[in-house]
């Protein structure tokens, strides 16, 4: 009977210790996905410089705005308006290859456009110092 009430506190602690995590987990997913769909409906009016502005300092040091505004008009724009966005997941990372340690979501939609009906966007916005999520990565397969 101990042995049981034992195994039974230990997996209370365990969904307990879980719990607030995966919470606090679910919140940051929530907000880095309400980021990327606001970044993403600046690149969909064709906002570039815009959305170069917005987008995370790592972003930034990585492209200039002149660069930004160059790859979009020559990959983005000729793939017409979006038709659809569906989202087809995201997951909370502190350590991506390439990237300084952090907070990102990287977030994956399966994407329609008027001239490429089947595409995948990948988004990764990540924490900034300031609390805000900005996103730090864009790609379009």
């Amino acid at each position: 009977m101990i042995r049981n009430l034992v195994q039974s506190s230990l997996i209370v602690l365990f969904i307990g210790l879980a719990g607030p995590t995966a919470m606090a987990s679910d919140a940051k997913e929530a907000a880095a996905l309400r980021a990327a769909r606001s970044w993403l409906s600046l690149v969909d009016a064709g906002n570039y410089e815009a959305s170069w502005r917005s987008a995370a300092r790592y972003f930034k040091s990585a492209v200039t705005q002149e660069q930004w505004r160059q790859a979009m008009t020559g990959v983005r724009q000729p793939l017409g308006r979006v038709l659809s966005r569906d989202l087809k997941g995201k997951t909370y990372a502190t350590s991506l290859p390439g990237a300084p340690d952090g907070q990102y979501v990287v977030i994956q939609f399966n994407t329609s456009f008027q001239k490429k009906r089947a595409a995948v966007e990948t988004i990764t916005p990540m924490l900034e110092a300031d609390g805000r999520w900005s996103v730090a990565g864009y790609f379009i397969k």
